[in-house]
């Protein structure tokens, strides 16, 4: 049986996709710097006899499977590549050689796990009909996102899939388990810049002052208007502001500037647009009516990730052909975001969580924090239901 053999060659793998991931966790690259990740997976994929291309969106890697039974059908899957500007405090064998950088969002994994996928698949290649292309993207983390620019440069054509999947790390569950939700499952993000400038001088002379500090925390307070006022109760929508710095105030001197900055989250694109206008008119006319000005932008990121609804239910039930039904579970909206939306915007869609939590073993830390690590026995389970995924959804 497909399945079992499947199954039979995750376990086999299990101690060499290890042996990647932890050497890609020790080699972490910044989002567009993943020359060397690039190199390592495109040979890893040469090694086994799967021909690849690097170079697209910088130092993406598309790698393209045939099985050998009739079948014309085309499908991907994606894992991304990128680490984050975080300084690891793991100490562990495999702890990031890059200091000031580490694979705190589980791209190694991803990558790792993919590569594991096209090492089961090549190996059954007999066993299977239809093409699957393996894109290894660059960029997830910064924008415009690697996807987009892959998808610009035709990643996306020649050949064209038909349908994606891809799978991303999610700490909070079990190891053993795999979660998903069809339909919209993930937010845009947009991030927000804004300068206020007014007009400094002694923190004991206001009067003298058009004070920047509190114009901006008019404007904050104001804001929050765009979801207590505005928005759809409806239409799920976040906005928040992490940073706020004056340019040369102190405890005595009020500032000449006052910058700031956040993001934006929805789920409508409609909403999206004119929340942006509306954010915009409120915090220039806010600032003009205390005699400052304000120069509000707003960088356009991911549009909201949608899983598509057939496409999700037949991976749910060949999720569950793999894992059983206990091991396969229901997962909320996120107002995280991710490119893989845009992916999921061009042709039918899923992205599902592998589980790599075990909080018996201390496996607990969330995604981006200096602390994150995962189970590896996700090794095993990560590529495995991946391949049998692809299989099914190929039509096999």
């Amino acid at each position: 049986m497909l399945l079992n053999k499947i199954k039979n060659l995750a376990d086999k793998n299990h101690p060499e996709v290890v042996k990647l991931r932890r050497h890609l966790h020790q080699h972490p690259e910044l989002s567009f710097q993943e020359k060397e990740t690039g190199k390592y997976v495109s040979e890893m994929l040469k090694s086994w006899g799967i021909p690849n291309k690097r170079g697209m969106a910088g130092h993406g890697v598309v790698g393209i499977l045939k099985g050998k039974k009739k079948n014309n059908n085309i499908i991907a899957l994606r894992g991304d590549m990128d680490a984050l500007p975080i300084l690891e405090a793991n100490e562990v064998a495999y702890k990031s050689k890059n200091e000031g950088v580490m694979h705190a969002c589980g791209h190694d994994v991803h990558t790792s796990s993919l590569l594991g996928v096209a090492k089961i698949l090549n190996e059954l290649k007999d066993e299977w009909g239809g093409t699957i292309k393996l894109i290894f993207q660059p960029g997830e983390e910064t924008l415009p996102g690697g996807a987009s620019i892959m998808i610009k440069e035709g990643v996306l054509k020649n050949p064209a899939p038909t349908k994606i999947l891809g799978q991303h790390v999610h700490p909070p569950l079990a190891v053993g388990k795999i979660g998903m939700k069809a339909g919209q499952y993930m937010a845009s993000a947009d991030e927000i810049y804004v300068s206020v400038k007014g007009r400094g001088g002694h923190g004991a002379l206001p009067h003298d002052c058009i004070d920047p500090v509190v114009v901006t925390s008019q404007i904050v307070i104001a804001l929050q208007q765009i979801v207590s006022r505005y928005s759809n109760p409806t239409t799920p929508t976040v906005l928040t502001f992490g940073n706020i710095a004056s340019t040369g105030g102190r405890t005595n001197v009020i500032p000449n500037e006052v910058k700031l900055e956040g993001t934006f989250r929805t789920m409508d694109e409609k909403w999206r647009k004119e929340a942006h206008r509306r954010m915009k008119k409120i915090a220039e006319m806010t600032a003009k009516g205390m005699g400052a000005t304000c120069d509000f932008d707003i960088k356009v990121g991911y549009p909201f990730l949608v899983n598509h609804e057939e496409l999700t239910a037949q991976t749910r039930a060949h999720a569950i052909e793999y894992l059983g039904k206990k091991n396969v579970v229901d997962l909320p909206i996120r107002m995280t975001a991710e490119d893989f939306a845009f992916f999921s915007q061009k042709i039918p869609a899923t992205f599902y969580r592998l589980g790599t939590g075990n909080k018996k073993r201390g496996i607990t830390s969330p995604v981006h924090t200096n602390t994150f690590d995962v189970d590896e026995d996700c090794l095993n389970l990560g590529p495995g239901v991946m391949a049998w995924l692809a299989i099914r959804t190929l039509g096999n």
